[in-house]
């Protein structure tokens, strides 16, 4: 079976609407989907609906945003309950502070010579589709492209927008302990989401999963996309070491970048998918 559990849409931070990516996911052989929208649940009902009408099966899925050691960190939530409180409770904070978050990029990059950023990044974001939620990096990188301060997205992120530049907003995201009880408490299965990606060495990234699991999360991702070889094999050996169970997704956003839908590396022999237990209790 094709199964994909890591992927985003115009809800969050990806360019096609829901129903758009559930359709290509489904086109692409994709027969168990997860829609993994960063800190939001907007896209689920959209999804469900077309994927209902394909007979196509789709997990409540998202990927929440919290701090560990200084770092931004990403979990991922499984086959959850979306009117559990904690978890609304959780997500309502976190739009309120992405939308903080949003402004205060802005107003650095005016004082680095560059306004009409938080603006220019929500029209990119409208442009995809009518959301709520607040424009993300990807769409500021976009409009520092179409304003001329940056030839393209990836300069964007290496000038202003990456790990420990000025957009690197951190300061509004719970802590991962509170982000898998909060999974946990709405019943969801809970997956540390590319671990690898992280700007780690190797002890921090295995003191890392030693918290994750402390937390009390169930699996770490250990396919993300078209990752190297040897990252999925570190991470197996992680897996296997603490006994959780492994998750794979595409990562995908948008047509032509990191990973298409349902397109990753062979998940290694020998560790649990996690998606097998869907449907089954705790």
């Amino acid at each position: 079976m094709t199964v994909d559990l890591h992927c985003h849409s115009t809800a969050s931070d990806g360019v096609l609407a829901p129903a758009l990516l559930v359709r290509r996911a489904h086109e692409r052989g994709v027969e168990l989907l997860a829609l993994t929208d960063h800190d939001t649940l907007e896209g689920l009902d959209e999804a469900r609906a077309t994927a209902t009408a394909l007979e196509m099966r789709l997990v409540n899925g998202i990927e929440l945003s919290c701090l560990w050691s200084g770092a931004t960190i990403h979990v991922l939530g499984y086959d959850f309950s979306p009117q559990a409180p904690a978890l609304c409770e959780a997500i309502a904070a976190l739009h309120e502070g992405r939308w903080r978050r949003a402004e205060l990029i802005a107003q650095r990059l005016q004082a680095k010579g560059m306004p009409g950023a938080l603006e220019g990044a929500r029209a990119v974001q409208m442009e995809l589709g009518d959301s709520g939620n607040a424009p993300a990096r990807p769409h500021f990188a976009e409009f520092l492209v179409r304003a001329g301060h940056v030839r393209d997205r990836a300069e964007a992120f290496r000038k202003w927008l990456g790990s420990g530049k000025l957009g690197d907003v951190k300061q509004h995201w719970p802590s991962l302990e509170q982000t898998v009880a909060t999974l946990r408490q709405a019943g969801a299965w809970v997956s540390l989401a590319h671990p690898w990606q992280y700007d780690l060495t190797r002890s921090k990234r295995r003191r890392l999963v030693v918290d994750f699991v402390q937390a009390g999360g169930h699996a770490l991702e250990v396919v993300n996309g078209l990752q190297p070889h040897e990252q999925v094999g570190g991470l197996s050996i992680l897996a296997r070491e603490f006994g959780l169970m492994a998750s794979v997704g595409s990562d995908f956003h948008a047509p032509g970048e990191w990973s298409e839908l349902g397109l990753y590396r062979e998940l290694p022999a020998g560790l649990t998918p996690l998606w097998e237990r869907f449907g089954h209790g705790r």
